[in-house]
């Protein structure tokens, strides 16, 4: 029995050997939604799982949100959260909060636990000097065309993929929170999604993975076992014209597809409560989430 044991676990090696040429030396966008950071257990599993992608030869860029994390700080600083067509409001004193949160509160402790469990990482953000995104503020109108005040609220303009890459090549993983700065300095709130795939689209990464709660993309929102394991662009196309794909998932399904036609080759989402789930989407054959391509 224990001889078998073995030979099963020599057998799961070999499988994920393929994957490891493959992708060793390429690089990995990891997306990790502002959720996933209160499951202590499940952050300790991707971190690992990160850890070990950078030790087999992988480049894994982790870009992390951390909404919740947010919401809860701007309450207890007697701020209301506010959102504007799913993007929250960010005025001056909010924008400190999101500020000290991501770059500071999230993106070091992240950097602390990779260190603790024997990675390393660096924290590329404007609390330690490091940032990486530029940004312009965001332009969005109503449904009669007015324009919308957001606040400090921004989209990517320019990644700096020399620094990041400098990065993974002293053998650090970069963990870059969804702030922006403008050319003039002025910092900006950027939501993680958008962040993820300018970076993704920037590097040519050959992978990028949206890290969340729920475990792919699914025909049926509330049934788990809806999910569709592996999806063309095309189809993932038709699915969002005929209603098939609903709320949440289309903004994220429609950066997919953008990202896709950037020149990122793979394009994965997946659920982070899965113990392991990282290393079980990309270094097996079955997978454990939803894989896009073009």
């Amino acid at each position: 029995m224990i001889v078998e044991q073995a030979m099963e676990k020599a057998d799961i090696l070999v499988e994920a050997l393929k994957w490891i040429r493959q992708y060793r030396g390429k690089i990995t966008v990891i997306k990790l939604g502002g959720s996933m950071m209160e499951e202590e257990n499940a952050m300790m599993h991707l971190l690992i799982d990160s850890i070990f992608m950078e030790s087999v030869g992988m480049f894994p860029v982790i870009v992390h949100g951390g909404g919740n994390a947010i919401s809860q700080a701007m309450k207890t600083a007697g701020i209301q959260p506010r959102f504007v067509q799913g993007r929250r409001y960010t005025d001056r004193d909010s924008l400190e909060i999101v500020k000290k949160t991501l770059a500071h509160d999230i993106c070091l402790d992240l950097v602390r636990r990779i260190e603790m469990l024997g990675g390393q990482a660096k924290s590329l953000s404007v609390c330690t000097g490091n940032p990486v995104l530029t940004g312009k503020k965001i332009s969005l109108t109503d449904g009669e065309g007015n324009p919308i005040d957001l606040g400090f609220v921004g989209e990517i303009t320019h990644v700096n993929t020399a620094r990041i890459i400098e990065t993974l090549h002293s053998g650090r993983i970069p963990i870059i929170p969804s702030l922006a700065q403008t050319e003039d300095g002025q910092l900006l709130n950027v939501n993680a999604d958008t962040s993820a795939t300018a970076v993704a689209q920037q590097l040519q990464a050959a992978k990028l993975i949206f890290v969340s709660e729920v475990n792919g993309v699914r025909t049926d929102p509330q049934d788990p076992n809806s999910m569709i394991e592996s999806i063309t662009a095309e189809k993932a196309r038709e699915l969002l014209s005929s209603g098939a794909i609903v709320g949440g998932m289309i903004p994220k399904i429609q950066a997919c597809l953008e990202t896709l036609e950037n020149g990122v080759q793979k394009i994965h989402i997946i659920n982070g409560r899965l113990r392991h789930a990282l290393l079980l989407e990309i270094f097996t054959s079955q997978g454990v989430g939803t894989e896009i391509t073009e």
